[in-house]
């Protein structure tokens, strides 16, 4: 097993960071395309790629591609897969999939076609009529784009944003991996202080505190393909004390604030979860009169967008008032600040030198960037 190609969906706007994790891990044949990035590599990859993506959604283990524009050709190319390489006997294999652009463009009937022709071929092969998928998950995934179709084993099982260091988070909680992207995007390496007055849960304080400690944010948290027969569980182990020995320690100057005393209280349970409450600090504090001694660190937070926590009108009082709050930080700060209102930079009281598109989930939004030479 060691020539798999590997497909790691990404939120938009992410292929980038996602492809440049993907360099410094050491994948071959690294390649950035909507919405994913492909690279090659072997067993031992499918957990360094889990244990270490930042800004991945997901390790999809890529099986093959064909041209499928009816559900004959869907069914035998399906079948021609070599199933049985990577699903054992009593391996359960739902499947679930998507459709764009294609004459095959009804999901369920796709995923009846691929269940079958999966299960013809591993009967085939196990000598069974009836499979029993008693045993450990398989999720097969399929994309069909431009009458192509992909198929894949789904590695990661839970999204790879949930690192397993928030339980509940609060209204509208940001994406680990969109906040662990920002604080990429705002280049810090852990040497001046990060601050986030919006800082809800304290999703971005607590991904600045992994990046800074370079901790690597699947370290507590299982995944699917550990219980898979053909990745052997040393694997796992080797991976774990691999990112393990890449930590730093140090001296983290890293906080987060918020007016609501219940998301710093949830904050602080989090990053305790994380292992990094002893880096990050959190305090009940008001962004609209928020300041920090220094001549130099950087702001990276997310304020409410004025669609699902607060009203419009209150979301664009909070961002006047915060403008006036930054435009007494000396020169030496820069801030990275996430919004979908479109009315952004009107509101805060100035253009941002740089602009970047990225998405919430399916909220467009900009990461507005001030202080940029």
């Amino acid at each position: 097993m060691n020539d798999l190609t590997f497909a790691v969906p990404t939120l938009f706007g992410l292929e980038g960071l996602c492809a440049d994790e993907m360099r410094r891990l050491n994948l071959e044949g690294v390649q950035a395309e909507n919405g994913r990035v492909l690279c090659r590599g072997s067993a031992l990859d499918i957990a360094r790629l889990n244990l270490n993506l930042r800004t991945g959604e997901r390790v999809l283990l890529v099986l093959g591609s064909f041209p499928a524009d009816n559900f004959d050709a869907l069914f035998e190319g399906t079948k021609a897969l070599p199933w049985e390489h990577f699903i054992p006997r009593e391996g359960q294999f739902p499947v679930k999939g998507h459709c764009l652009n294609s004459a095959l463009h009804a999901v369920p009937a796709c995923q009846a076609i691929v269940k079958k022709a999966v299960a013809a071929r591993l009967g085939e092969k196990y000598g069974l009529n009836t499979l029993p998928e008693t045993g450990a998950l398989y999720q097969i995934q399929f994309s069909i784009m431009k009458d192509t179709a992909t198929l894949m084993l789904d590695t990661s099982g839970a999204g790879l944003h949930k690192r397993g260091y928030r339980a509940h988070g609060v209204v509208a909680p940001l994406r680990e991996t969109l906040a662990a992207a920002m604080v990429m995007l705002s280049r810090y390496k852990g040497r001046d202080p990060l601050c986030d007055p919006f800082c809800g849960s304290g999703t971005i304080p607590i991904e600045a505190a992994l990046i800074a400690k370079n901790r690597a944010p699947g370290l507590n948290r299982t995944f699917s393909a550990q219980k898979w027969a053909f990745v052997d569980k040393k694997l796992w182990l080797e991976a774990a004390d691999q990112a393990m020995d890449q930590e730093f320690d140090g001296d983290y100057e890293i906080w987060g604030g918020d007016l609501d005393p219940d998301a710093v209280e949830l904050a602080r349970h989090n990053a305790e979860l994380a292992e990094v409450d002893d880096v990050v600090h959190f305090d009940v504090d008001d962004a609209r009169t928020f300041h920090w001694g220094g001549l130099y660190g950087r702001v990276v937070t997310n304020p409410p967008y004025g669609e699902r926590i607060m009203e419009r009108k209150e979301a664009e009082e909070l961002y006047r008032a915060f403008g006036k709050a930054w435009a007494k930080f000396p020169d030496g700060w820069k801030l990275y600040l996430l919004s979908s209102h479109t009315e952004f930079e009107r509101t805060f009281g100035k253009q941002a030198d740089k602009k970047r598109k990225l998405y919430n989930g399916m909220l467009k939004c900009d990461l507005f960037m001030y202080g940029i030479k």
